[in-house]
């Protein structure tokens, strides 16, 4: 057995031990919280360009920001599951019980700031404001979705689903 593996079947082992009620740092939470803020900003940051270059209204960009951001969410998740090696339908069920939680959460909160904050709506994407709101936004997604996946990974979710198909 390569060393690779030695540290993963350890981190089974260790897993299975505490059960589903594993001790989970605020570092593990944080990253996975990070992986997942990542595909929603390019899925939101996505689908803004294309409504505005479209001339669509509010509603139909935000729709297609907040799918965009489902999807590039669960596309970075399959990324790595399939680079270890899983296959496509249980990788795409692995992103599902992985992540669905997480980005629903980071959506509902980043979108609820931007739809409540006076003029970002309305905000063109070439407007220091639009930007602003955006970071402000997606930092409170980390800053509220962080809690969020800490107690998924602390019983065995979310993340920690993904965690074992890291080497």
């Amino acid at each position: 057995m390569d060393q690779s593996h030695e540290g993963h079947e350890h981190h089974h082992e260790h897993h299975e031990h505490h059960g589903n009620h594993q001790k989970t740092g605020w570092a593990v939470a944080a990253r996975a919280t990070l992986h997942c803020l990542t595909g929603c900003a390019i899925g939101e940051v996505l689908g803004m360009v294309i409504g505005t270059a479209l001339g669509w209204g509010n509603v139909e960009t935000m729709v297609l920001a907040i799918v965009l951001a489902f999807f590039f969410g669960y596309a970075l998740t399959l990324r790595g599951i399939l680079a270890a090696g899983v296959g496509f339908r249980a990788a795409v069920r692995v992103a599902l019980a992985a992540d669905t939680l997480s980005i629903a959460v980071m959506e509902l909160i980043d979108n609820g700031v931007i739809a409540l904050w006076p003029g970002a709506m309305d905000a063109h994407l070439s407007e220091p404001v639009f930007w602003i709101v955006l970071a402000i936004a997606l930092a409170a997604a980390f800053v509220i979705t962080t809690p969020v996946n800490k107690w998924l990974i602390g019983r065995g979710k979310g993340h920690a689903v993904v965690h074992r198909y890291h080497h």
